[in-house]
């Protein structure tokens, strides 16, 4: 089983050797404070920015739970080294001059909650500002680009220099490119191989690999999340697959949304939201009392329905006229009416909630 992502990747990945050069190179340009961002489990990143900041006399905060709480692991676990004095708490730093100090945190993948992005947004007790260099020490991982960006454009703003791997070798990918996958099968020779980390462009280059090393096609298991696979008298298989998805944690509850609420979220933050509210005599079917329509999240003003509620009034007396009677069916027509008015008046598609009372 061996890991997929960079499958496709040509060659041989850059050692991690030649980016504490490179760290060593923008500490000894930079005037004032110094900011890292790093995934929180790149326990040997964090270790260069500490060799890093010793050799410049600068002293190291860790910003953020994540990492305060993996760096305190690794460090007892011995893992992490961290030279004396060199260690200090985020309360500390106001204590120090700017060129003193270097701040380890989160968010280099643009997270919204995690340290980086909260500086960039003035919501965090860090700030920077102009002459203060930011180092992004991690690959932009595809699907991250629109957050990552507006990160570096919110440090740009504030005046801050921003490195990252797009200008300077900050980082280096921690996974194994196609040369070291063929060294890795022609090595172990293997008799089966299942790729696996990755999507399925990276799976099937994966085994394509496997296949060129001698692996038998049929060797190769192709398997998704879901997937059973059985190794048998040394052959492995595909033999079935079990139901699996994404659980999602929605406050107190976990499991319990689903895909059709998710589609309602999406619906009431894109488009808005419109109730229509009738009343009806369960005697004579006439319409009483409404319709009126009330809208949210909608630029228009709510004036703007004037003109399709008689519409909607004359929808609905048809209905009962040609024997309608359940409320339900009522607020299907109300529904299908404003909905059709919407798209075509203001080319939206808002949540419509119809609701049809009998008195």
């Amino acid at each position: 089983m061996v890991d997929s992502t960079n499958a496709e990747v040509p060659g041989f990945v850059t050692p991690e050797r030649e980016i504490g050069p490179v760290l060593d190179s923008v500490f000894a340009a930079s005037e004032k404070r110094i900011v890292v961002a790093s995934f929180s489990s790149h326990v040997h990143r964090v270790q260069q920015v500490l060799d890093a900041a010793y050799a410049h006399g600068r002293k190291v905060a860790l910003v953020g739970r994540s990492m305060v709480r993996n760096m305190g692991i690794a460090a007892d676990l011995g893992y992490l080294r961290v030279p004396e004095g060199v260690l200090v708490d985020l309360k500390q730093v106001d204590q120090l001059r700017d060129d003193e100090i270097v701040l380890m945190c989160t968010g280099s993948q643009g997270e919204p909650m995690a340290a980086l992005s909260r500086i960039a947004n003035h919501d965090h007790r860090v700030s920077v500002g102009p002459g203060d260099t930011v180092i992004l020490a991690s690959s932009l991982i595809p699907g991250n680009e629109n957050a990552v960006f507006r990160v570096i454009n919110g440090l740009t703003r504030l005046g801050a220099r921003v490195v990252h791997s797009g200008n300077a070798r900050v980082h280096v990918s921690g996974h194994s490119g196609a040369g070291e996958l063929l060294y890795c099968y022609n090595i172990v020779k293997p008799k089966n191989v299942m790729p696996v980390h990755g999507e399925v462009r990276h799976l099937v280059a994966n085994g394509a690999l496997a296949v060129k090393t001698g692996v038998p096609p049929e060797r190769v298991v192709l398997a998704e999340d879901g997937v059973v696979v059985d190794l048998v008298d040394g052959l492995a298989s595909v033999v079935g697959a079990v139901p699996c998805g994404l659980v999602f944690v929605d406050g107190s509850s976990i499991g319990e949304i689903t895909e059709a609420e998710l589609k309602d979220r999406r619906i009431l933050g894109e488009e808005g939201f419109v109730s229509v509210f009738a009343v009806v005599d369960s005697g004579t079917g006439k319409v009483i009392a409404g319709p009126q329509i009330l809208a949210r999240g909608l630029a228009e003003d709510d004036k703007v329905f004037d003109g399709i509620l008689p519409q909607v009034s004359k929808a609905l007396e048809e209905s009962i006229a040609s024997g309608a009677n359940d409320t339900y069916q009522l607020q299907q027509v109300m529904r299908r009416v404003v909905g059709r008015w919407a798209g075509t008046k203001l080319r939206r598609r808002p949540m419509i909630v119809p609701v049809v009372v009998e008195a």
